[in-house]
């Protein structure tokens, strides 16, 4: 992808879905090393698609690149574009990791979506691709279960 194909450094609208929207991917200047790369969304916001009232939740995204790193405007842009999308939480955690191992081919991803309660359950879900190579450190995503206020 060369850099004029980036939404890097130029401005862009929010897509209007998830589908629309465009993950971009960057060289990783470093493919010979391992090392962990995370992304944390504190304020994730999608749909119920039943209800149509919003969802919220914390996504760690942590992963292993190969050749590429995934471009953070990019995946700023692809989050927000579930504002005003109906999927449960489950699709939109486990959508999200796909979409993502399929733009950049990770050696290893994992993510992890905490979301507050619906319905008085709190739901949260875990997906991971590959296996993380020996020798790497991969830090607890370091977002506590949900307690509540008791």
């Amino acid at each position: 992808m060369q850099s004029e194909d980036l939404q890097l450094g130029k401005l862009a609208s929010i897509p209007t879905s998830p589908d629309e929207a465009t993950l971009d991917r960057v060289p990783n200047a470093h493919p010979d090393t391992h090392f962990v790369a995370r992304f944390t969304c504190p304020e994730f916001t999608a749909l119920c698609p039943v209800t149509g009232q919003p969802d919220f939740g914390t996504l760690v995204i942590d992963y292993v690149p190969g050749k590429y790193l995934l471009e953070s405007k990019s995946l700023k842009l692809f989050l927000f574009s579930f504002r005003n999308h109906g999927s449960f939480h489950e699709s939109c955690t486990v959508g999200i990791g796909k979409r993502v191992v399929e733009t950049i081919e990770p050696v290893w991803l994992r993510i992890g979506g905490y979301w507050y309660p619906r319905g008085g359950i709190p739901i949260d879900v875990f997906w991971q691709h590959g296996t993380l190579p020996q020798n790497v450190w991969a830090p607890d995503q370091g977002v506590q279960p949900y307690r509540g206020r008791g």
